[in-house]
């Protein structure tokens, strides 16, 4: 009986932990610590990423550019 009492106090102790002190990360910043580390396929992620970037600075630049012939 007292066995059980503990064993019910500690699993109600546990599940009662501190909060997460730290905020969820964004996407981007997930594949970027992916990217930095040494594990397998780093490489590939790396590379994705540096893509991803040229297109978005691409389509940011081409966006302006209409923007400011509309104009």
């Amino acid at each position: 009986m007292r066995f059980t009492i503990v064993g019910c106090l500690l699993l109600f102790l546990s599940g009662c932990g501190a909060a997460d002190s730290e905020p969820a990360r964004t996407e981007a910043q997930r594949d970027s610590a992916i990217a930095e580390s040494a594990i397998p396929g780093a490489a590939g992620v790396k590379s994705a990423l540096s893509v991803s970037d040229s297109a978005s600075a691409r389509r940011a630049r081409e966006d302006s550019i209409l923007s400011a012939d509309e104009q």
